[in-house]
């Protein structure tokens, strides 16, 4: 029998959430509230969609040039975002994870980050996904299996659904005071700037509208961010301290692809460029583990 391209199917159901995990990436393929989507889906038997639902690992977002030093010693990766010219979202976007275990709402997916060149370090990671009353929870546990410290970063990627209609339509609620402004040719870093003033302050809940928003988010006052629909629906993302970044993307597409389906939430534990920066960067040490976890739930 033939497996789905998008790898080994896990389906998940608990009360009134459903959801299904496919093992390419570790991702996220659907999830459900009473038959509603809260995020935007994809079939099992095709290619995902660019990062839609992926586990982002060893690093969230890019690494500019992809290039970066840690150590005392230079690394080159290989150029993921050739059209911006990044290494973007890390080294297991198109890894197929390993089941470790399962149960009727959950499952448990591993696999090993091998030392290669431009990320000379070995990492086990470990995927959780478990539905609970509150909604869907994910976490992603890091191991150091290797013999020298580890630069790491971690996130997710799904895209949010908050109703019918789309992007334009809904309410958000994103309560950050900073934003980091970023370059428009290669979106590398410039300097967090607080949000007064500019079109990315949603401290107060309202309409997204035409605003296009494709930028890494600090300064969280509450680690939560809501999409509300004019009906009234909506979604949550909630994550834990390990966090203390998010990016929010529009899913703005070039026509004729669909866009601004839903909305990108990626809380991260990292800025984008981290490796670079030093920014927030996770180091394990040989030995040693790193988490962050988050859930989404309905509205």
């Amino acid at each position: 029998m033939t497996s789905p391209l998008s790898g080994a199917r896990y389906d998940l159901s608990l009360g009134d959430y459903a959801a299904s995990i496919a093992s390419v990436g570790a991702s996220l393929r659907t999830l459900t509230f009473q038959g509603r989507d809260l995020v935007v889906p994809f079939e099992a038997d095709g290619i995902r969609p660019v990062f839609r639902g992926a586990t982002l690992a060893p690093w969230p977002n890019r690494i500019v040039g992809g290039v970066y030093s840690f150590g005392g010693a230079d690394h080159e990766l290989a150029l993921t975002e050739p059209e911006r010219g990044n290494a973007l979202h890390g080294l297991v976007g198109w890894t197929s994870f390993a089941l470790v275990t399962r149960g009727d709402d959950f499952v448990v997916l591993g696999t090993t980050i091998e030392a290669q060149v431009g990320y000379p370090f070995r990492l086990d990671l470990e995927v959780e996904y478990r539905l609970t009353d509150a909604g869907l929870y994910q976490s992603v546990t890091a191991t150091n299996t290797g013999v020298d410290a580890a630069p790491f970063g971690t996130g997710p990627h799904p895209y949010l659904v908050a109703g019918v209609g789309s992007v334009d339509d809904w309410t958000l609620h994103l309560p950050a005071e900073l934003v980091l402004t970023v370059t428009p040719d290669t979106l590398a870093p410039i300097v967090t700037v607080s949000v007064d003033d500019t079109d990315f302050d949603f401290r107060s809940p309202h309409v997204i509208g035409d605003t296009f928003i494709d930028h890494a988010f600090t300064g969280i006052t509450a680690p939560r961010v809501e999409v509300t629909a004019p009906s009234g629906t909506g979604v949550a993302l909630e994550w834990d301290a390990a966090c203390p970044w998010v990016q929010v993307h529009t899913a703005d597409r070039p026509a004729p692809e669909p866009s601004r389906r839903g909305l990108a939430v990626e809380p991260m534990t990292c800025p984008p460029d981290a490796f670079n920066s030093g920014t927030d960067l996770i180091v394990i040490e040989p030995g040693a583990s790193a988490s962050a976890g988050w859930t989404i739930s309905a509205l």
